[in-house]
């Protein structure tokens, strides 16, 4: 089981604690670890994600994903973390809370990449898990949303294995890989029972 043990100084963002990972805003210095990692994983990632760019593994494009992630984190609009094994303090992949909403909704979506060599290794479901108590317990929360292809198996089963609930089909819902597609919509409320 994952927790959150403690937040850092705001000017770094929060900084979360699981089982066997450490979950931080990203930072300019992570930057060749970032584009290996996403190089190696290309055409593993590539069906599940939003078109690539000619140059989305630039420099430049890594310090505007920055900005972006910065201006959403003070503006509480989201919150982007990589994930480090904290074993070897190796990135992994990363956990976006995104389109936070405050007012009578209370909730956020989930996305979330992991890197083909640590694919299957439990690092999602562990980061998973450690991030549903922020966004409850730190974000005061009340829905965290999800949604992913359904051939996704591997996503499916990370969903329901965190205690999401199936909560039906969403047409033509994202543009992925260049086409708009059908997602299935999950979601995780506060008081929900979790494996």
């Amino acid at each position: 089981m994952a927790f959150l043990r403690s937040v850092s100084a705001p000017e770094q963002g929060p900084v979360i604690y699981g089982e066997s990972l450490v979950l931080r805003m990203p930072q300019m210095n992570d930057y060749a670890a970032w584009a290996e990692l996403r190089a190696q994983s290309r055409d593993f990632l590539t069906p599940w994600e939003p078109e690539w760019t000619s140059t989305e593994l630039t420099r430049a494009s890594f310090r505007r994903r920055l900005r972006h992630y910065s201006k959403e984190f003070k503006d509480d609009a989201g919150y982007a973390f990589f994930l480090f094994n904290s074993g070897d303090d190796k990135l992994v992949g990363g956990i976006t809370l995104s389109n936070v909403r405050r007012g009578v909704t209370q909730a956020c979506a989930l996305g979330y990449w992991i890197g083909v060599p640590h694919a299957r290794c439990g690092f999602m479901t562990a980061a998973v898990r450690a991030v549903v108590p922020f966004v409850f317990d730190n974000l005061r929360l009340h829905r965290l949303e999800a949604a992913c292809l359904p051939s996704n198996k591997a996503s499916i089963g990370l969903l329901e294995k965190t205690g999401f609930a199936n909560e039906g089909l969403a047409r033509r819902y994202l543009r992925i890989n260049g086409r708009w597609q059908d997602h299935l919509l999950y979601a995780l409320l506060e008081d929900d029972p979790r494996p």
